[in-house]
């Protein structure tokens, strides 16, 4: 490859991105490319590019964190040793040499005090996503109509957002007579009883709708395995980036518990099914009736805070299914020194009751809480270690081994517990969540809430993957392949399926009766204003 053919394929990396990305990428090249070019002549690879750039760094006393393994000329005399000589080597640029030594153009670290006028549209954007509420919210009532920015791929799209009293999941106002005030789709009067088609259709149906109070697993993090396969790069795979981001790289339209769509992107891969989908498929009146308030590491101590974003009124909405689900944010950390950080199970049993009170105040009655163990995170280590990542694919070289410890090594790994090499630390992850999970089964079983009743459930993820093998599937494919840690598509429409399947045999009150007037329903009105 020679000079100019690394600038062009640069280049065309950036072309492949949305407009609004460019200019930052471009900005980024101007930096990065002649450094970048004096590695490939020198033949060095990204773990020294990363380190002359400044991007990486050794703390003192630290070792350097290295993803690529058959490195001897690093491993032997130090990252310091090889950047020295790079420094002295005549055919480096000047202006590689400047960037090295911290004169060089360099890299602003926050774009938002970067660039004049965002600062305060940062602040306000910032403050819409930590509260976990839609951006695009005229009325108020936490229901928005564009999908991303906690929009209706979070929650049921709002059909009037001028009045804050119509909204997804509400009791019918007049029995939606004239206007459609919860949002369902079903509004009018029927011409062969004279009664409104609420009444017909909806009245004792057992409404119910689908909150979804959890972490990042619950939302579906997923990172596009597309953008880090260089055989796959193209402006197709980028085309959607910005919903991406917008949506906090999370895709609970594709979610096992508030999922209502199949993938129509090529950057997600599998079927959907969800609770929220089959509650949908079992009594039409349900649609749009879901919140996902999935959060990014969120763990027991923070599910308090985050519940406030909820939307229910326990005077004029319906029951609701609550699924308090928390996975792994209570044991995995990326400190050194990770089960100093573990929840304990006395801490998961106060900030559980302490939830389930808060939850207590805000549903209406009939509801029910679902609460999930937490799943036994060794299946990663066991199904992903000594696969090839995609980060290795074109040499054959990098396991997720490989990137776990680089991850842990940075101190930014999701799980120091069970994404590592260590097998007593991995067992002793497991064993506290076990013991988590415990702390919340004695907390649904000895204590009685006024407007809900609730039930604990295992998350029995090797189940799930035995269910999968059985299909014909492979473990591995139940894990999102770039951080080699959530659930993966396949696993969230195995959750769902299995979940379903257990609600339905063991606790039949909770999903309610089939509606007898759902194909009236879907003659009538259709897709009932989609999504």
């Amino acid at each position: 490859m020679n000079n100019e053919s690394t600038v062009d394929a640069l280049t065309r990396l950036c072309g492949y991105l949305p407009d609004q990305f460019q200019t930052a990428c471009k900005g980024f090249l101007d930096f990065a490319t002649p450094i970048l070019l004096d590695l490939i002549l020198e033949k060095y690879n990204a773990d020294v590019a990363c380190h002359a750039l400044t991007l990486c760094y050794v703390d003192p006393g630290q070792q350097a964190c290295l993803l690529y393994p058959n490195q001897q000329q690093i491993r032997s005399g130090g990252i310091r040793a090889v950047l020295k000589s790079l420094y002295q080597s005549k055919e480096i640029s000047k202006q590689t040499k400047q960037i090295m030594m911290g004169k060089g153009v360099g890299l602003k670290s926050d774009i938002c005090d970067s660039l004049p006028g965002l600062k305060g549209l940062c602040e306000w954007l910032e403050g819409h996503i930590n509260n976990h509420t839609a951006v695009s919210d005229i009325d108020q009532d936490k229901f928005g109509i564009t999908e991303t920015l906690r929009g209706s791929h979070w929650r049921g799209k709002d059909c009037d957002d001028f009045d804050k009293t119509v909204y997804p999941g509400r009791r019918p106002k007049n029995n939606d007579e004239e206007t459609d005030s919860d949002c369902n789709g079903i509004y009018g009067v029927n011409p062969a009883t004279g009664k409104t088609f609420e009444e017909d259709y909806c009245a004792n149906s057992d409404h119910r709708g689908v909150l979804l109070l959890s972490d990042s697993a619950g939302a579906h993090f997923h990172i596009p395995g597309e953008w880090m396969t260089a055989s796959k790069l193209s402006a197709d795979v980028f085309k959607h980036v910005l919903m991406v981001v917008e949506d906090e790289f999370d895709w609970p339209e594709l979610s096992g518990t508030t999922g209502y769509m199949n993938t129509t992107w090529d950057i997600v891969h599998g079927l959907t099914d969800s609770l929220y989908y089959k509650l949908v498929q079992r009594n039409r009146c349900n649609h749009r009736d879901f919140q996902n308030i999935g959060v990014n590491g969120a763990r027991a101590e923070k599910i308090n805070t985050i519940a406030h974003s909820m939307s229910r009124d326990p005077n004029t909405d319906h029951p609701a299914i609550v699924m308090y689900s928390l996975i792994g944010n209570d044991v995995c950390n990326g400190h050194p020194d990770t089960i100093a950080h573990m929840t304990t199970p006395e801490q998961m049993k106060a900030y559980s009751l302490s939830s389930l009170k808060y939850l207590d105040t805000r549903l209406p009655k009939g509801s029910f809480v679902i609460v999930t163990g937490m799943a036994d995170g060794r299946v990663l280590y066991e199904l992903m270690a000594n696969r090839i990542h995609p980060l290795g694919q074109y040499n054959q070289d990098i396991t997720y081994k490989h990137v776990y410890d680089l991850l842990s090594c940075l101190q930014v790994s999701p799980c120091n517990g069970w994404m590592s090499s260590n097998e007593t630390l991995r067992n002793y992850t497991s064993e506290r969540a076990a013991n988590l999970s415990k702390a919340l089964e004695e907390v649904v079983q000895s204590n009685k809430f006024m407007n809900f009743k609730p039930y604990y459930i295992d998350y029995d993820i090797r189940t799930v993957i035995k269910e999968w093998e059985d299909m014909g599937g492979e473990g591995w494919q139940m894990v999102e392949p770039i951080d080699g840690f959530h659930p993966s598509q396949d696993a969230n429409y195995m959750t769902a399926k299995h979940v379903w399947k257990q609600l339905e045999t063991t606790y039949p009150e909770i999903i309610g009766k089939v509606n007898p007037n759902n194909d009236a329903i879907y003659k009538q009105f259709g897709d009932q204003g989609g999504y």
